[in-house]
């Protein structure tokens, strides 16, 4: 990504400051726990339940920045599930850096829980994305847990130096933890960063704990990037980052692998309300190009869009980034 020569000072310091804070606040989170504070937003909390997760992200970005809900909070509050057995979530605020934060969980029978928490960053800030994509059916659990670039850092080594090259201890902490979980297509990788977890496991107790701590470090590693951040001025830099927003957006509410469990849950015309404007809200209001503009390659001789995953047909069954945080592609290419 090339960058304003107005802010390549500002880029310089933020890298190294954060550097340097990052390595405290991981340490700091290992193992912490929260406190519920007057006044802070409330769920509820039960043993092997990602409601825990959305109470910590709740109460300590709240220590961060002052949550104010976000118009699809009333909107999408009295969204009901069809079924008796399944209980439907839908939070979202928005402030001051933090365009949206959102999170979506579900819990229902035979074990089933899902949770997707996100906070998008204001245009103004080229921060990453918080994402959390938590699946748990009866015995197997499927994760995605990171901070998404808003550019692609194969691509762009300055912004990857920036916001990955302090945070890749925490990155390997966890790669031993939680390994990599299979193959992952050539074009999600360019949504994910070096330090993202992508994997897989049996439910236990010892695992749930593992990954909630993965979850605290991770997004008090993003809350010490959004209070370095700086605001951009330029107005160059903001469109770029809208776009890149936009791009992200677009991919994911077109590919979102949740969209079949929540047609189930919610009926198809619910789902696809949730999708674009709840959980990627801003894929219609970021920008107006659509995901065929971005991604060509999709484009069925008809004009729809292809529903395959991947149209390059390249997928990474290992990591693709060494301990450095540089991309090197399958173990075996």
């Amino acid at each position: 990504m090339e960058s304003a020569s107005s802010t390549a000072f500002s880029f310089t310091l933020l890298r190294r400051s954060s550097s340097a804070k990052l390595g405290g606040a991981a340490a700091a989170a290992n193992g912490s726990g929260f406190t519920r504070r007057m006044g802070r937003p409330s769920v509820r909390v039960s043993a092997l339940s990602y409601r825990k997760f959305v109470q910590f992200g709740l109460d300590e970005t709240a220590l961060h920045a002052d949550l104010t809900p976000s118009p699809t909070q009333e909107r999408f509050s009295s969204m009901k599930p069809l079924d008796n057995d399944t209980e439907i979530e839908l939070l979202s605020y928005t402030a001051p850096k933090i365009r949206l934060l959102r999170s979506l969980s579900i819990q229902g029978s035979k074990g089933l829980q899902v949770l997707d928490f996100a906070m998008f960053p204001e245009p103004e800030y080229d921060l990453p994305i918080f994402c959390a994509n938590f699946f748990t059916a009866a015995e197997t659990n499927i994760v995605v847990l990171d901070l998404n670039p808003l550019y692609d850092v194969i691509k762009h080594k300055e912004y990857k130096d920036m916001y990955y090259e302090g945070l890749m201890p925490l990155g390997l902490k966890y790669a031993e933890l939680l390994p990599w979980g299979g193959k992952l297509t050539g074009e999600s990788l360019s949504f994910f960063s070096p330090i993202v977890i992508w994997t897989r496991f049996g439910s236990s107790q010892h695992m749930h704990d593992v990954l909630y701590s993965a979850f605290v470090d991770y997004l008090k590693a993003w809350l010490v990037l959004m209070d370095l951040g700086i605001r951009e001025t330029d107005s160059s830099r903001i469109i770029a980052n809208r776009e890149a927003q936009h791009r992200y957006l677009t991919w994911r509410a077109e590919k979102d692998p949740g969209y079949q469990l929540l047609k189930r849950l919610i009926g198809e015309t619910h789902a696809k309300i949730v999708v674009r404007g709840f959980l990627f809200d801003g894929v219609d209001s970021l920008g107006s190009k659509t995901f065929l503009d971005y991604f060509p390659e999709y484009r069925c001789e008809e004009g729809r869009v292809n529903e395959k995953r991947s149209m390059i047909g390249k997928s990474f069954a290992t990591r693709p980034w060494n301990r450095k945080g540089e991309y090197i592609g399958n173990s075996n290419d």
